[in-house]
């Protein structure tokens, strides 16, 4: 038997519970994971809450961690039991001692990175690699506003702009998390409670404008993110943490300058092996380097995860969170 947190119904953190359930087998092409260390992460709340709906309830939650392969499935060649592994994508059950998923979504783990770092850093680093090398692939000098600048992704972020020449305007909610941002590269920042976004913006660049905004926010700061854009400039919508962008008109598009919008995912670039693994390898590379480095402000038993979803939830984390099975 092995512990998981599992969810029967959709809802607030108190639909969470720990349970002992026999894991699964590794089929054809599969591997299982003991798992040292998980992550936690917004999409994990979406699933919680219904907003995406889980395969079949009950459901186990999470989708990232790090562990060593625990058994491998019939027909997986690259991994074997005992291998240092990562993993950020595949069936919900992270949140668990034991997680059985495809092979071709785990890569192999370097030595030089820990256990908690790969799960604090695989989502979110994967995240802010496809968006700022492949989404757009950022050059030196290049002006991006991204909103939530002193969260786990947007810590991330600020160092790898950095690290690549680029602007990066931060949008925070205190001057702590301003602080924390320029401190990881941030080139500025905006306190959204205090100042007016665009108008901040237009004074940072000398009315230029950005040429990407990286959006996580969505409903609440769609229209905001679109008027901090230069005209045929491009406006990445990545994330629902105030709720879905709905009913929009294609012409605000036009009437604000012919600009371009996507709403890109991991599973939508990671999407074969070959890729997934020069994706983690740029990752890895940036990680062991030194020019990315990972801040885990909080951990977390498994059997409180429920506590780690509303301290995300509240805004009360910054950096990233990780639960311990």
């Amino acid at each position: 038997m092995a512990k998981r947190i599992q969810f029967a119904r959709t809802g607030g953190s108190e639909v969470l519970e720990l349970v002992d359930v026999t894991p699964a087998e590794p089929g054809p092409g599969e591997v299982r994971v003991a798992n040292r260390a998980v992550g936690l992460n917004f999409i994990d709340i979406y699933f919680r809450t219904g907003l995406y709906p889980a395969p079949s309830l009950p459901s186990g939650l999470g989708t990232e961690g790090a562990g060593v392969v625990d058994a491998v499935g019939e027909g997986v060649t690259h991994l074997k039991p005992g291998d240092r592994v990562a993993y950020a994508q595949g069936p919900l059950g992270a949140y668990a001692e034991l997680h059985t998923l495809p092979a071709a979504k785990v890569v192999v783990l370097p030595e030089g990175i820990d256990f908690e770092t790969a799960a604090a850093s695989m989502l979110k680093g994967l995240t802010v690699q496809y968006l700022m090398r492949q989404t757009h692939r950022l050059e030196a000098g290049e002006t991006i506003l991204w909103h939530a600048a002193a969260g786990g992704v947007g810590s991330i972020a600020c160092q790898w702009a950095r690290a690549l020449g680029v602007r990066l305007i931060g949008t925070v909610s205190s001057p702590e998390k301003a602080a924390l941002a320029e401190k990881n590269g941030a080139w500025a920042t905006i306190d959204y409670t205090k100042e007016d976004v665009v108008e901040r913006v237009r004074e940072l660049t000398d009315g230029a404008m950005c040429d990407v905004v990286y959006d996580s926010v969505g409903k609440d700061t769609w229209e905001t993110s679109l008027d901090c854009l230069k005209p045929r400039s491009l406006m990445v919508s990545f994330g629902n943490a105030s709720g879905a962008v709905e009913g929009v008109n294609l012409g605000i598009l036009n009437q604000k300058g012919s600009l371009f919008t996507t709403r890109p995912s991991l599973n939508g670039y990671a999407d074969t092996r070959e890729r997934l693994e020069a994706m983690a390898a740029e990752l890895f590379e940036m990680l062991e380097s030194g020019k990315v480095t990972v801040d885990i402000s909080s951990r977390y038993p498994l059997a409180e995860a429920g506590k780690a979803q509303d301290a995300l939830q509240g805004r009360q984390t910054t950096g990233s969170t990780i639960l311990l099975p």
